[in-house]
């Protein structure tokens, strides 16, 4: 078994990402244009919750979530295409994609009353599915959704170029707890799977693919803004922000507080519902997650 030393402690690469331990056993699905979507799924109810994870991220970001609301619901947890135990390859990754992928996915399982639980660029998705099959998405939880902030012509290049394949492959060990960690206000001890999770990737045979897709995934949300759209989304929306959130704003470009982000996209949607939650960072849904899974609750209900 190959290791990788990580702050004295040693991380089992594995080789392939269907060996990363869920909470559940993985089912798979086969789409169209050679794309098997893994997930997870639990509980039953008139309502199905889709969760959709964010950038660089996989479905165990929900782990702390998802059986609490499988209680309650009929919940499925999806690894994007490019992520986790879904199959890579050379996919499109814009947010249309990814949109048609959910809506494909709604399709074959015959799903009824579906409500799309986005984190950061899941959240985008959603929105982005929302608008395109409002037939198909009855609601919305969002959690710190990218596309609430704007960004000028010289910063979408800019972003475009900041992520390439490469520099996501070559990170080190002290580099992704140091990316992780950013995540949250205070990273909760029980967060520290994501971290040798993430170092245990770069041993397997589709580490590569994963890193072509963080890239390329960088680019469809750039590509494919949500802002100017908000108004037309009619979904009864519920939206959580960690208030000391540091992915959004982006520190380099635009800075300033979250709540300003926040509350402008919010607004912007006809039937959306904000929720601060003090203390907290950029994964509300792990930090806060019984605030997050009680507030849902009562959305739903």
């Amino acid at each position: 078994m190959s290791l990788i030393s990580c702050s004295s402690i040693y991380t089992p690469l594995v080789h392939s990402m269907d060996e990363i331990e869920y909470i559940l056993p993985t089912q798979k699905i086969e789409l169209s244009k050679q794309t098997t979507l893994a997930y997870i799924e639990e509980g039953t109810g008139d309502q199905t919750l889709i969760f959709i994870h964010g950038l660089g991220s996989y479905l165990p970001a929900w782990n702390k979530n998802f059986m609490e609301l499988a209680k309650h619901y009929h919940c499925i947890a999806v690894d994007l295409p490019g992520y986790g135990k879904s199959s890579k390859g050379n996919y499109e990754y814009s947010m249309t994609y990814y949109a048609g992928v959910i809506k494909e996915f709604i399709d074959k399982k015959q799903l009824k009353n579906v409500v799309l639980v986005g984190h950061s660029m899941g959240g985008q998705i959603a929105m982005t599915a929302a608008l395109q099959y409002p037939d198909a998405v009855q609601k919305l939880v969002l959690i710190a959704p990218a596309g609430f902030e704007q960004f000028n012509k010289g910063q979408k290049e800019w972003f475009r170029n900041a992520m390439y394949p490469d520099m996501v492959k070559y990170t080190t060990a002290e580099q992704i707890r140091a990316n992780l960690t950013v995540n949250f206000y205070n990273m909760p001890e029980d967060a520290e799977y994501m971290i040798t999770d993430r170092i245990a990737m770069r041993g397997a045979a589709d580490f590569d693919a994963y890193c072509y897709a963080v890239a390329e995934s960088v680019k469809g949300m750039v590509n494919q803004p949500i802002y100017d759209f908000l108004p037309q989304i009619k979904q009864p929306t519920l939206t959580f922000f960690g208030a000391q959130d540091n992915l959004i704003p982006n520190r380099f470009l635009n800075g300033g507080k979250t709540e300003k982000y926040a509350k402008d996209g919010a607004e912007k949607m006809p039937n959306n519902e904000l929720v601060m939650l003090e203390k907290t960072g950029h994964f509300a849904q792990f930090e806060k997650a019984n605030e997050v899974n009680e507030k849902i609750k009562q959305f739903l209900n």
